[in-house]
């Protein structure tokens, strides 16, 4: 739990994702195509990732991956993190770590 915390924490956007799992990669992309870039975290790369996964569920997610945090908070996993976006409230949550343009 404590090194999910950490992670989460360390960069403005954090995603906790598995590789093979498509809607980690539409979330990605998601962020990308609204100009930030996310931080993201394979857990099926990390040794540890089977422990992550678990520490995730506690946290709240209603699915492990992804795992989307937002300034060290916890968005949620697909489904909150569209709901937000077709609400206009995503964008408004990433304000502070968009480009200055």
């Amino acid at each position: 739990m404590d090194k999910v915390k950490r992670l989460a924490s360390e960069k403005g956007i954090v995603i906790f994702s598995k590789s093979s799992c498509c809607m980690c990669y539409a979330v990605g992309i998601l962020f990308r195509e609204l100009g930030v870039i996310p931080v993201v975290h394979e857990l099926d790369q990390d040794p540890e990732g089977r422990e992550m996964e678990k520490a995730l569920t506690r946290l709240g997610c209603s699915a492990p991956v992804p795992a989307v945090f937002i300034g060290g908070t916890l968005v949620g996993s697909t489904n909150e993190v569209m709901s937000l976006h077709l609400s206009g409230s995503l964008i408004q949550l990433l304000q502070p770590y968009l480009p200055i343009s």
